[in-house]
This record gives structure tokens, sequence and C-alpha cells, in this order.
């Protein structure tokens, strides 16, 4: 038996190494995938989101009330965006996730302090996402015993040791407890039916190349158009079939609830995996193999569950992130199916997150025709 030849090992690595560089999707994969992860965990990714959205109710316009609300901004969790407005207004916007709080300070509220009755002052929070919310409610409990210091001065000091001077309720709406299962399996619906659906389409039309029946496909009358369809129809068949199961998980092992209507769910589901057969189906037109393939999901796969509020608060990203983050189809399901699930949404509330989905499946979609006729020309 021969020795290790250098010489020749020198030989194959250079050969190899030559044809790495010549699959220039490769070789940009390869470089382009930990700059982007560097990018979005050291700059998009933020575990303690400020500046979140709050909605103030007050009855009471005193000079303690406005005091209480400086005291709430001072914080940095809190950005108030809607004030002046009445209760049923501001619970409405809470409940189509405009605003992540609900400030409600009821009438006589600065006259029943200073008779030192503690009285109540309502916070409802969005708990869908407990992680986005968890250190603001802190900050709030905290600001309790000192939102008031400067004011209770003189003859108003006896109320300032011991208890705050005011009842704080902070009730946790659509997740009372704050279980992070009901902010992860709706969640898991999306991410699952993202990395399976663009990945086996893009497969289809590169294996079909791979294997040479490609040429007996364009030799039949077929048409871009009924093509396209003729392949994406199996795998919404498949996507309903992995739906099926993740719910039946969600419902039977983890108690998620199910507050809103079933069909609009269903509904909402079959365009949310037609998008994402849409893009598969681009890929699968512009990979020349199956590797190709599988590294163009994977970079549609990376930004898709770190900039939509999956993993990580999608307010606590800095608005650059956030704008990317809207552009991708599994964003606006995330709202959607957290929406229907745990708030109950119904089709004008879910509404202003279908278009969006719509538009990216048909600028995907036409983007896919195109490629594809390029690829019988």
């Amino acid at each position: 038996m021969s020795r290790l030849s250098w010489h020749r090992t020198l030989a194959v690595f250079v050969k190899e190494f030559q044809q790495m560089l010549r699959d220039r999707l490769t070789f940009a994969m390869a470089v382009g995938v930990p700059i982007l992860q560097l990018v979005l965990f050291g700059y998009a990714i933020n575990t303690d989101p400020k500046g979140l959205p709050t909605a103030v109710v007050a009855a009471d316009g005193g000079p303690l009330v406005r005091s209480f609300v400086a005291a709430l901004q001072n914080t940095g969790y809190f950005r108030v965006v809607a004030s002046g407005i009445a209760e049923p207004e501001a619970d409405a916007l809470l409940e189509r996730g405009e605003v992540q709080f609900m400030v409600v300070i009821p009438p006589q509220f600065e006259r029943r302090l200073l008779r030192g009755e503690q009285p109540p002052l309502l916070v409802s929070v969005d708990a869908t996402d407990p992680s986005a919310s968890g250190n603001a409610i802190a900050a709030l409990n905290a600001v309790a015993t000192t939102a008031l210091a400067h004011d209770l001065v003189g003859p108003l000091r006896a109320l300032q040791p011991g208890a705050p001077p005011y009842e704080l309720r902070v009730h946790r709406r659509y997740n009372p407890e704050g279980l992070s299962r009901y902010n992860i399996v709706p969640g898991l619906i999306g991410t699952i039916l993202t990395m399976t659906m663009v990945m086996l389409t893009s497969l289809a039309m590169t294996r079909e190349r791979e294997r040479g029946t490609m040429e007996n496909l364009l030799a039949t009358p077929v048409r871009p158009s009924e093509v396209m369809v003729g392949k994406i129809l199996p795998y919404v068949v498949i996507g309903y079939v992995q739906l099926g199961v993740i719910l039946g998980a969600a419902w039977l092992l983890f108690e998620v609830p199910m507050e809103g209507s079933f069909a609009l769910l269903m509904a909402m589901i079959g365009v949310f995996i037609v998008a994402n057969l849409a893009v598969g189906f681009t890929f699968s037109t512009l990979a020349r193999n199956q590797l190709q393939a599988m590294q163009m999901t994977f970079f549609f796969f990376l930004p898709s569950m770190l900039l939509s509020g999956f993993m990580f608060p999608f307010r606590g990203m800095p608005l650059w992130a956030q704008r990317l983050g809207e552009v991708l189809p599994l964003t606006h399901f995330l709202r959607i199916v957290r929406g229907i699930l745990l708030k109950g949404n119904d089709a004008a509330m879910v509404l202003p997150e279908l278009w969006p989905m719509l538009a990216f499946m048909a600028v995907a979609g036409i983007v896919a025709l195109k490629r594809y006729r390029q690829t019988l020309d």
C-alpha cells in the first residue's frame, strides 16, 4: 500500500477549490449566511423591547394624573400613542394589536387619591407574547411607588411612605397566566409550514432537472401557469395535513385555546401556504441542483424566523429590521394566527395583515412564472 502523496492530495484540493469557486451561489451562501446571522443577532435582536405603544384612557385630567403618565414614559418602556379616547376605542386598539398596553384612569382618581382611599388604576396588557411585556410590567410595578414622589409634598407627604397611594391592577389579556406555549405553539404553525413548504417545492423542479425528466415536461403542451398550479396543489394538501397534526398537538397536549373562527383560520392558512409555495417554486427555477435549492430555502427561512416576531419580540427590533420583517409573510401570519386563536379576531380584524400576504404571493408567483418561461426558452 503506497504512502499518502501530498502532491496528489494538493491536486485534488486545488481541483475542489476551483470547482467550489465556479459554483458562485454556494460560495455566496457560505459567506453570506454567517454575515446575515451576525447582523441579525448583533443589531436586530433585542429581548428587552422598549417604547411599547400605549393607549391612555384618562377620565381625570388632574396634575397627579399627568405626573403618572409622564413617569410611565420616562421609564422608556411605554410610548403613549393614543390619549383622550374612550375605553371601547382603546380596547379595540389592544385587540387589533396596535397597542401593547391600555391604561385606564377612572373618574375622580386624583380626588380619591388625596383622600387616601387608594383608588384603582387598571392596566390591560396584550400578553399574547409574554416576553415582550414582562420587563415593562416590572417597570410599571416599580414606578408605582415613585411616580408621584415630586407631587406628594408638604401636607401630602403622609401619602408617600409605605404602599403606593393607588392600587395598580394589571390585567394580562388573552394569556392571563403568561404561558409561553400560548405564544410559541401558534408560531410553530407558521415556521414549520414556511420551512417545509418552501423546501419541498424548491426541490420539485430541480429534482426533475437532475433526473432528466424536465425535458419530457417541456415537450408537453402544458402551460407555465398550469405547471405551477399542478405542482403547488399537492403540497397544499400536505400543508393542511401538517396543520392538522400541529393543531391536534396544540389542543390535546398544550391546551392552546381556539377563540376565533376555525373556518377563518383555515382560509388564512391556505393563503399563507400558497405564498410560501410560490417562493419555493421561484427557488426551483433559479437553482441548478437540489443543494442550491436547499441553500436558498435556508437563506429565506433564517430571516423569516428571526425577523417575524416568532423567536424575539417584534417591537424590540430597530426600525430597519421591522421594515424588513413587514415584507415577510410569516410576520403577518403570526399576527393572524395568534389573533384568531387567542383573541378571537374576526375577518375585519385580520384584513390589514391579509393583504400584505396576498401582495407577496402575487409578486412571488409572477417571478416564478417569468423564470419558468425563461427555462422553456
